[in-house]
């Protein structure tokens, strides 16, 4: 999945949802896609007494969380408030935006919580290596296989999937309403969405790493790095 390719496509109608809105400061529509995802997480963890009638309201929240993600960027860019600091909050917020979601959905009862783990580390490697570009003059890269427009319509339809039927693995809380098992070995939807999390991330950070330093001036060229911070 690549959908940050079609992001051109759909600028007519991301400007159209975000007409209500030019008057809102671009921070604030940022904090209520971060508050969305957090909420997601609670709701996710709270499956394991709720059962997985939780789901269906999480995977809202996760698309939610996902428009408003989208529509701050675009509210600065349409009344002239883009700028290096808001760009920095976003980036802060979706990273604790991540850690909220997966963490809940690691604590649910309905994935191996090691697998969520993983995959959470995977996507946190995915979006550094994407800032790590833009660190050493290369400009921010939103390429790759698992882009954060990506994950969150996967993490949507997961969890709204879990919501219709669960495939639980054994330590799960609640009796499953059917099995889905391969070699004997049973998945749920979401332990499928954290194993392409895993694969997909893992393969993104590696593609991104590889092209920043194939673009990078071999050693003795090009101006000196900047500073380590303390």
């Amino acid at each position: 999945m690549v959908l940050e390719e079609y992001r051109q496509r759909l600028h007519p109608y991301i400007a159209r949802l975000a007409r209500p809105l030019l008057g809102w400061p671009p921070a604030a529509i940022s904090a209520v896609a971060l508050v969305a995802a957090i909420a997601a997480g609670g709701l996710a963890a709270g499956t394991r007494w709720l059962g997985p009638v939780g789901f269906l309201p999480v995977a809202l929240l996760v698309l939610l969380s996902g428009v408003f993600d989208v529509l701050d960027g675009e509210v600065a860019r349409a009344t002239g408030r883009a700028s290096r600091r808001g760009d920095f909050v976003d980036h802060v917020f979706d990273r604790y935006a991540d850690l909220a979601i997966l963490l809940g959905i690691a604590a649910s009862g309905f994935v191996n919580p090691l697998l969520a783990l993983v995959a959470l580390v995977s996507l946190l490697l995915t979006s550094y290596m994407g800032t790590q570009a833009q660190a050493v003059g290369q400009g921010r890269l939103y390429s790759g296989l698992l882009t954060r427009a990506d994950r969150l319509v996967v993490l949507a339809a997961a969890t709204f999937l879990e919501f219709d039927w669960t495939l639980p693995w054994p330590w799960a809380p609640n009796e499953p309403w059917s099995q889905f098992a391969v070699y004997g070995v049973r998945f749920t939807v979401l332990d499928v969405a954290m194993l392409y999390f895993v694969i997909a991330g893992q393969w993104t950070a590696i593609a991104r790493a590889i092209r920043v330093y194939r673009a990078l001036p071999s050693s003795g060229s090009g101006p000196p790095p900047p500073p380590a911070g303390p």
